[in-house]
């Protein structure tokens, strides 16, 4: 039986097989520790420390501004609660943060935990089309704000943020500021300077790594404490043994986005559109969610009229995988999170699809994608 055509990127990717080239050797023969001072100690750490460096140019960081982290959640965790934690640690009286309406769960449950411990969090609202404004920004800031985080690109609309903008009001302000660019790697530049973030979190999941490992930018200087308590690995902030073959396929994974990305994100944008049209053409009434133009070259997500989103997945099932969105997790039509917080109607969030394309998709899979969809949509709207 043939595998479904892959539309589902912005949940996983595959492991490149350059990535998984790069891996195993430190899964077979070599196995030493990082911190151990023999020749196998040795080798594991000159790996990471390459590693480190290929992370820091994916981002435009210096290599010891890289935390390897287990996760995108995890370095999220990091960012809120150890800045959180210097807080307290350092006497600082400082006890708001600013987050917005339609951020990752993995930023919002630990700002929520930081508000049942007493601290006061601000849940910025998004437009009709996902984003939130610096000036919106500017108006939460007070003197008690820690830290702004605020998500780089949507994981279901995939609409990008204007981070630089909100950099310079929190900049001005001495705010320190957090993104997570966990879907954004890979398929748009990602440049801290430019961005003008202190902390960024990555996900190695989302850009042909494995599952498992992430990491964390922290600008030199930036505030910051441990949330685990072990060794000094990764500068003090994450302890435990690196996992050292996750860490070597994370750089080798950064440094092939790195080396193609501009080719990749017009690839991915091409092949994007081209199912966005094929689609209009086929469905009157196809409503895009998200902004149409500053959004990831990838992430196409519409709703399709008369239909249940759910439903319309499960008709094309054998030919084709994608998914509803991730916050969507119930077998119910249930409204998404990011959906409603950009005023989507109930009716409209019920038949929203998210299709996301990568590095591997064809154009002949786009083509058999969108048949499939048009087809699958007649059908349910026939009975």
């Amino acid at each position: 039986m043939t595998d479904p055509i892959y539309l589902d990127y912005n949940a996983t990717t595959p492991v490149a097989p350059e990535v998984l080239d790069a891996m195993l050797p430190w899964l077979r023969e070599q196995f030493g520790n990082p911190s151990s001072t023999h020749a196998y100690g040795r080798r594991a750490a000159q790996a990471v420390a390459t590693a480190r460096r290929q992370v820091a140019d994916l981002i435009g960081a210096k290599p010891h501004e890289i935390v390897f982290t287990g996760c995108a959640t995890e370095s999220n965790n990091l960012a809120l609660l150890g800045t959180a934690r210097s807080m307290i640690e350092t006497g600082s009286a400082k006890r708001h943060i600013v987050i917005s309406a339609v951020e990752h769960p993995a930023v919002l449950a630990p700002a929520i935990q930081l508000r049942a411990q007493g601290w006061d969090v601000t849940v910025l609202p998004v437009d009709a089309l996902g984003r939130v404004s610096a000036e919106q920004v500017a108006k939460v800031l007070r003197d008690d704000t820690a830290l702004v985080s605020i998500m780089h690109a949507n994981n279901e609309v995939g609409t990008l943020q204007p981070i630089p903008e909100i950099a310079a009001v929190t900049s001005q302000r001495g705010i320190h500021l957090h993104t997570d660019a966990a879907q954004s790697a890979g398929k748009v530049p990602l440049n801290v300077d430019a961005l003008g973030v202190d902390l960024l979190t990555l996900a190695g999941h989302k850009f042909y790594a494995p599952k498992g490992i992430g990491a964390l930018y922290v600008r030199e200087g930036t505030p910051i404490l441990a949330v685990l308590h072990g060794a000094d690995q990764e500068h003090g902030l994450r302890p435990g043994t690196e996992n050292v073959a996750a860490i070597v396929a994370l750089g080798a994974a950064a440094a092939l986005v790195n080396a193609s990305l501009e080719t990749m994100a017009a690839h991915m944008l091409i092949l994007r559109d081209q199912l966005h049209q094929a689609l209009i053409a086929a469905i009157p009434g196809l409503q895009l969610n998200g902004h149409p133009e500053q959004r990831l070259p990838n992430t196409l997500h519409v709703s399709f009229p008369g239909v249940s989103g759910r439903l319309l997945l499960a008709e094309v099932a054998d030919v084709l995988a994608a998914s509803v969105g991730s916050a969507c997790h119930s077998e119910h039509d249930a409204v998404s999170g990011v959906l409603a917080a950009m005023g989507v109607d109930a009716t409209r969030a019920a038949g929203a699809v998210r299709l996301s394309v990568g590095r591997m998709t064809t154009s002949d899979e786009i083509h058999r994608a969108a048949k499939s969809l048009a087809t699958a949509w007649q059908s349910l709207l026939a009975r």
